[in-house]
């Protein structure tokens, strides 16, 4: 057993740009950080017999980057034909409206805030440009207007940031809730069990070959997490700053702001189950 294949999700070792599944390839935008990983995951995504492509995620404002993912798209005989957003943080959304200006194409997004033309993205939208069949799957809970996007013919969801290929998420408080954010979950090991979901394609680090393994585990670290929240509170930890130096002292510092986020939503759920 390899080391990939003993983590959570069974990350793909090796480069992360490149060809991930019969219909996807991923140009990955240069702009890593402790938060982005080895960068923001822009996908690609098209019918192999079909000479028009859908993007998701164009990344942040980094011309180099939006003009690489037009020229990645023409080497495969492509044309971008529309663009997607996942959710509207800058490192997934900041370089949408250019990266439209560059293709000429519509933006959509759950928040019309993101939109660049009349269509938005709703529950039970499918996206079905060039041929494609691409399910609209909101999973919020990282931020309100988060989604996935469900890909059936290569049994694969794409999930911004609401699975990661490495490590977990940030639950966005106040916009993200974890309440939410644990539906989110459960809807996305649905996908996997009823509906042949085995590939997660994240918006940061590898691709994960195991999908159900991926969120069970997502799961279950929230539930560890929530239980030392619980514990901590009732140890006479009471501000948000005081949880995250206990619960999260085997983290790197520089990341306990983002920590602080997921710890008010998580004091936020427990204040509203009657649990603290």
């Amino acid at each position: 057993m390899t080391e990939a294949a003993a983590l959570p999700g069974r990350p793909r070792g090796g480069v992360l740009s490149g060809p991930a599944t019969t219909r996807t390839v991923n140009v990955l935008a240069p702009n890593p950080s402790a938060m982005t990983l080895d960068g923001t995951n822009t996908w690609i995504v098209a019918e192999p017999d079909s000479d028009l492509a859908v993007v998701v995620d164009p990344g942040p404002l980094d011309e180099g980057h939006l003009r690489n993912v037009v020229a990645t798209a023409e080497r495969m005989g492509k044309r971008v034909a529309l663009t997607l957003l996942t959710h509207g943080h800058p490192d997934h959304a900041e370089g949408a409206a250019r990266f439209a200006e560059l293709t000429r194409t519509h933006v959509r997004a759950l928040d019309p805030a993101l939109r660049l033309g009349d269509e938005g993205l709703a529950t039970g939208d499918v996206i079905t440009t060039g041929g494609l069949e691409m399910w609209v799957v909101p999973t919020p809970g990282h931020t309100a207007d988060s989604l996935c996007f469900h890909l059936p013919a290569d049994g694969a969801v794409l999930t911004g940031d609401t699975v990661l290929g490495r490590g977990t998420t940030v639950v966005a408080h106040p916009d993200g809730r974890l309440g939410d954010y644990l539906d989110s979950l459960r809807r996305l090991r649905s996908l996997a069990v009823d509906d042949g979901v085995r590939t997660v394609l994240p918006g940061h680090g590898p691709v994960l070959d195991d999908a159900q393994g991926a969120i069970e585990y997502y799961l279950a670290h929230r539930a560890h997490r929530l239980a030392q929240v619980e514990t901590a509170v009732e140890d006479g930890r009471t501000t948000p700053a005081e949880v995250v130096a206990r619960v999260y002292a085997d983290v790197d510092p520089s990341l306990w702001p983002a920590a602080e986020l997921s710890v008010r939503a998580q004091l936020e759920y427990l204040s509203e189950h009657g649990l603290i």
